[in-house]
């Protein structure tokens, strides 16, 4: 599976290839809330982040593993849960996003970056 790191808007349609090559229904994703990008297309959130800290400079508080069911509305299409969301020196002790303000941020970011 390729990751890709989205900086400019994609069409939701993309989205569904990537899904459909990779889980079927979902692509899992990492959002850097501080830089509004995101990867996309990783087996592993895990990867997705290493990619996102090595290659362009994201810091792990500011980095947020979703999975995106782009065939869901946009209401319910942000699964907020991955491992890479344990943070326990930045106050997160789950693998959700316990913080709002972040939930919302990264709500923010997906719909900038994934179009209809």
């Amino acid at each position: 599976m390729t990751i890709k790191v989205v900086k400019n808007p994609i069409r939701k349609s993309e989205l569904l290839e990537i899904a459909n090559e990779g889980f079927g229904d979902l692509v899992k994703a990492v959002v850097d809330v501080k830089q509004e990008i995101m990867a996309i297309g990783g087996e592993l959130h895990a990867d997705e982040e290493i990619l996102l800290t090595e290659q362009y400079d994201s810091q792990r508080e500011n980095t947020w593993g979703i999975n995106i069911y782009p065939e869901k509305s946009e209401k319910e299409w942000i699964e907020f849960d991955s491992l890479i969301n344990l943070k326990p020196a930045f106050g997160n002790r789950s693998r959700d996003v316990e913080n709002s303000e972040i939930k919302e941020k990264i709500r923010s970011i997906v719909k900038k970056l994934i179009t209809i």
